[in-house]
């Protein structure tokens, strides 16, 4: 029995006018991601990555086409049911960390959890730093913590939320290559044990062979999708589904 997709794009396209005209950044994209799928999204700069995560986490919105998340139709939804889906489904990881500076390291894990309504959110955030190894930071400003750092705090608080589909968009992009490694090891670690959706954008090979899936976007068109077949030890170890 095929899984129900918990993302859906269908006939996807993203335009915008510039002093030359319009330009295309999306050309009719259409993708289905199944519940606690992995699938990485890879393609050189410029071919509209960043366009797509964006259009489907519900944070921008296609000129054309459709888009479900979680079995809400976000192109039919105002910005406050956007925003409500996000709150309830959602986390991020971003390159820059996106931490607040005014806020420890708990506090920043703490902020959407309370903002949520959670009445355990000291617990909860205190108990996923300790589990990405800051339990002796958790006092620490951003800028005490080293990048690495930084991404584990977001990582925590992006995962703290349980959300159903976490978006990750260059997670190691800033790291260095160890660090990345442990990095992603984290997110893989959390997303087989959360059993959540993980779609993320990456340049590194080594991360894209990580995910069950991958599509390959050039020109703001998808090529034909590669999985992780050629790798089953990776595919089944890294993918619930698959486990």
């Amino acid at each position: 029995m095929t899984p129900t997709p918990l993302v859906t794009a269908t006939e996807v396209g993203k335009v915008v006018t510039t002093a030359e005209g319009e330009l295309t950044i999306l050309q009719r994209i259409s993708l289905n991601v199944a519940s606690g799928e992995s699938l990485a999204i890879t393609g050189p700069s410029g071919s509209g990555k960043s366009t797509l995560l964006g259009i489907l986490a519900g944070l921008d919105l296609p000129s054309f086409g459709e888009v479900e998340l979680c079995g809400e139709s976000l192109t039919r939804l105002d910005e406050e049911g956007r925003a409500r889906v996000r709150a309830e489904s959602v986390g991020f990881v971003f390159q820059s960390f996106q931490l607040l500076p005014g806020l420890t390291a708990l506090e920043n894990v703490m902020l959407p959890l309370e903002l949520h309504g959670s009445r355990e959110a000291r617990s909860l955030a205190t108990d996923y730093l300790k589990r990405v190894g800051l339990a002796e930071r958790l006092t620490h400003y951003p800028q005490q913590l080293s990048g690495g750092e930084q991404q584990r705090v977001a990582i925590a608080r992006a995962f703290a939320s349980q959300p159903r589909v976490l978006f990750a968009d260059e997670p190691t992009g800033n790291l260095d290559i160890h660090t990345g490694a442990t990095i992603i090891d984290l997110l893989f670690d959390l997303n087989r044990e959360q059993g959540t959706t993980l779609i993320l954008i990456t340049h590194e090979e080594r991360l894209a062979q990580r995910c069950g899936r991958r599509v390959h976007l050039v020109a703001g068109a998808l090529e034909p999708e590669r999985n992780a077949e050629h790798n089953p030890a990776l595919a089944s170890e890294h993918n619930p589904q698959e486990a």
